[in-house]
């Protein structure tokens, strides 16, 4: 019986230790399957949202250059903006359209109009956008849209009747003395609330209308935004804020940005003893620049307040551009407080929901306004350029020294006869080195030149080479040489293999020496082609007289080529 007894026991204990195993086996299997789940929910959701940002148009940074991603591939704008009324109606694009495609454009920059699209207040009509929207995607454009709403070129010129009739609920900026004008003043919440929903409701339709095809790529909040005739705004409602400490978010980026403000504005910060506390006179001191930094913080906080609401419906890119102020103006002389250089970074703190800020170019110093937009390491896009002589070669020099996401001249519609224009030709040269620009952008292997009679030489280092480019009539030989005035040139050099690269433009002539000591270069092959399908295709070899005796790469003014180098050194 004991025997027996205690055989009854083990088994018993052996049956409940089976049972605690297999509970303990469930309970793992359990804790799997809910790991499992979970982590398949959170892939799930990842790659939704994910999905979703990559899936629509985008900026990502390539090494330190930022490219403009549409339809999951690098997208280079070659752009042209409509005038001003040029868009609104189908009628008045009829006749456009063709001009657009025969200089070899990709992407129209046009406006949309508050008052157009949203007649009555909360009373939206979307047809003319559909219709752009439609007939862009049949002519193979893309769009980017200019939200004209408060603000036009300073001016509330574009905001609808029933903003404009009544100024109780929708006030104007006021002088010191007083007098309004036709500017809606960036410190009344109504104002902003009106934009703010017009804005939202216009993207929340593109994203409807427009995410699969990915017809339009980016949009312009806002336009030229500036304060005239006066430094500041004195409406009552601005009068109380300028009297209110500085706000809080503006003194901590000032703070953890110290070491990277543009020069001009640590400059004034440092002349008032880089004070934290204060309102805005006793931080950044009595003046007309006060005036400014205190409108451009009101200014970027509407805008970007607006960009969001707009953002939160469809997150592609938005830019602000600017209307670049003249030598000797004072703020109120110019559009002041707009996203201009020296007050960046007063726009930048004020918000993130902008993804860049862009010049407009009235100016001749092309240079050295695109290396304050870009000093700070920010993309450079041109949305707006006089449609002159010089626009084509400008623009082929900021995509290849600037490695810029695109370039649009201004009043694209203007031209006769879009085939006969240079910039139809700079595009087409743009068009079939996009993909090598874009493979090798980020990575110190692109540059450009852009030449006239007064700087007619530059020097580029690549590679192992040092590049001379200077403009073709600087060759004694050349047709124009002494002519009083010369075309610009430009050109874009592109490191493609060691000692093998492909410069392309108009108008240059490049000769090749070592970085190397006691070495010379010469030229081992050179060859005219184009890309058909990507894919490099040689029409003629170069060498005699082309490339006078294998001294140099020419192409003269009024060609438009690629061509493909080979370089090699001998002692």
């Amino acid at each position: 019986m004991d025997c027996l007894f205690f055989l009854t026991f083990i088994a018993q204990d052996f049956i409940g230790a089976k049972k605690q195993i297999q509970m303990a086996l469930n309970l793992k299997t359990n804790l799997i399957n809910v790991f499992t789940k979970g982590k398949l929910f959170l892939i799930a959701f990842l790659t939704i949202q994910f999905g979703f940002s990559q899936n629509i148009p985008h900026l990502q940074k390539k090494a330190n250059k930022t490219q403009l991603i549409v339809n999951q591939k690098p997208f280079l704008i070659r752009g042209g903006e409509l005038g001003n009324s040029s868009a609104t109606s189908m009628e008045s694009m009829e006749p456009i359209w063709s001009k657009l495609t025969d200089m070899n454009l990709n992407t129209v920059l046009t406006p949309i109009y508050w008052e157009l699209i949203e007649p009555q207040e909360g009373k939206f009509d979307f047809l003319l956008v559909d219709d752009l929207i439609l007939r862009a995607r049949k002519e193979n454009l893309k769009l980017v849209f200019l939200w004209f709403g408060s603000w036009k070129n300073s001016m509330s010129s574009h905001a609808p009747e029933w903003v404009k009739l009544n100024q109780k609920k929708y006030p104007r900026v006021k002088d010191d003395t007083n007098k309004s004008y036709e500017i809606l003043t960036p410190f009344s919440e109504n104002n902003l609330q009106a934009d703010l929903n017009a804005f939202k409701k216009l993207m929340a339709h593109i994203k409807d209308f427009d995410q699969k095809d990915q017809t339009v790529i980016m949009v312009q909040v806002e336009n030229e935004i500036g304060m005239l005739p006066t430094a500041r705004d004195y409406h009552a409602l601005a009068n109380a804020a300028f009297q209110k400490p500085v706000p809080e978010e503006l003194i901590q980026y000032l703070e953890r940005n110290k070491q990277k403000l543009v020069p001009e504005f640590l400059e004034i910060w440092k002349k008032n003893g880089f004070k934290t506390k204060g309102n805005w006179e006793e931080i950044f001191g009595k003046g007309l620049h006060t005036d400014e930094i205190f409108m451009a913080w009101y200014f970027s906080k509407f805008t970007n307040i607006v960009a969001k609401a707009g953002k939160d419906a469809y997150p592609i890119p938005m830019f602000v551009n600017a209307a670049l102020n003249a030598p000797e103006k004072k703020p109120g002389q110019y559009p002041s407080a707009g996203p201009l250089p020296h007050i960046m970074d007063v726009w930048k703190a004020a918000g993130n929901s902008i993804d860049f800020l862009a010049p407009d170019f009235y100016n001749p110093s092309f240079k050295q306004w695109n290396d304050l937009f870009t000093r700070q390491g920010d993309p450079l896009f041109i949305p707006e350029h006089r449609f002159d002589e010089t626009a084509p070669f400008k623009g082929l020099y900021a995509i290849g020294h600037y490695e810029a996401i695109g370039f649009s001249p201004f009043s694209i519609e203007s031209v006769a006869d879009g085939k006969k224009e240079p910039l139809g030709k700079i595009y087409d040269l743009v068009q079939q080195l996009t993909p090598t620009i874009e493979a090798n952008k980020g990575q110190g292997k692109i540059d450009g030149v852009l030449l006239d009679k007064e700087n007619n030489t530059q020097i580029i280092k690549m590679g192992d080479y040092e590049f001379t480019f200077k403009h073709d009539y600087t060759l004694n030989w050349s047709d124009g040489a002494k002519a009083e005035t010369w075309p610009m040139s430009s050109a874009i050099i592109i490191e493609i293999a060691k000692d093998e690269f492909y410069i392309s433009g108009s108008g240059i002539v490049v000769t090749f020496k070592p970085l190397k000591e006691n070495l010379n270069a010469g030229i081992l092959k050179t060859d005219q082609g184009r890309f058909e399908n990507e894919k490099w295709k040689t029409i003629r070899h170069f060498n005699g007289d082309q490339t006078h005796q294998g001294r140099h790469l020419r192409i003269s003014v009024g060609d438009y080529e690629i061509q493909k180098v080979k370089l090699y050194t001998y002692e």
